[in-house]
């Protein structure tokens, strides 16, 4: 990928996933990791190269297909949580399918369900103001969940959390993927996160290589 001054931030990167692997990739600040992300999420249209999903090539769609693609297939968890703080857990995790044009009582209960899984389910109705960072972690967790995509993509998880809270989300991360065979491709600094993966790269100036 190249920006307007033909800066290389992605090169020649050939990757396959498989369905329901759970992918770490780790690497220096600035290498290229997050940018990797957005583009496969959908996000960041590269220069050259394609984006297959199970023979989909995603930036072969117009915008509106594109954007229809991420909401139905692609849920992203960040750093910072980036939850809407006037609205309770349960009406950020509904958000999805009300994009969707979901039934709002349908998606209240699938939101309901997600929360619970995620052991949240006593605190439906609270405010984010009102969570703790783990909380609110947890239910960026079940917003990017709540419409069973084919992968999540997670970009530092952990990283705004203390030792024992981004702990707590390693476990939630590795539950759900065994649980639900969804597929996951986090980027860590977090080696112990890295660990938990079925397979781990390294990010080097662009290129991925083999870690374990």
């Amino acid at each position: 990928m190249s920006g307007p001054e033909s800066l290389h931030v992605l090169d020649g990167i050939d990757l396959e996933i498989g369905k329901g692997e759970m992918l770490a990739i780790v690497g220096a600040s600035g290498v290229g990791k997050s940018t990797f992300l957005h583009t496969l999420g959908g996000l960041e249209r590269p220069t050259a190269g394609k984006v297959l999903y199970g023979g989909l090539d995603v930036y072969g769609l117009e915008n509106d297909k594109i954007a229809r693609f991420r909401n139905e297939r692609v849920g992203f968890v960040f750093q910072f949580h980036h939850l809407l703080p006037e609205f309770t857990a349960l009406e950020n995790v509904m958000m999805p399918s009300l994009i969707r044009n979901s039934d709002r009582g349908e998606a209240a209960g699938t939101a309901a369900t997600m929360l619970t899984e995620v052991g949240l389910g006593k605190r439906l109705h609270h405010r984010p103001g009102e969570l703790s960072g783990g909380e609110q972690q947890r239910v960026a967790v079940a917003r990017a969940l709540v419409l069973n995509p084919d992968v999540v993509l997670a970009d530092e998880p952990t990283g705004n959390l203390d030792t024992h809270t981004g702990e707590a989300v390693h476990e939630l991360l590795t539950s759900l993927n065994k649980q639900k065979g969804t597929t996951f491709i986090i980027v860590t600094h977090n080696e112990k996160l890295a660990l938990r993966a079925d397979r781990v790269l390294r990010m080097v100036e662009g290129k991925l290589m083999p870690e374990r």
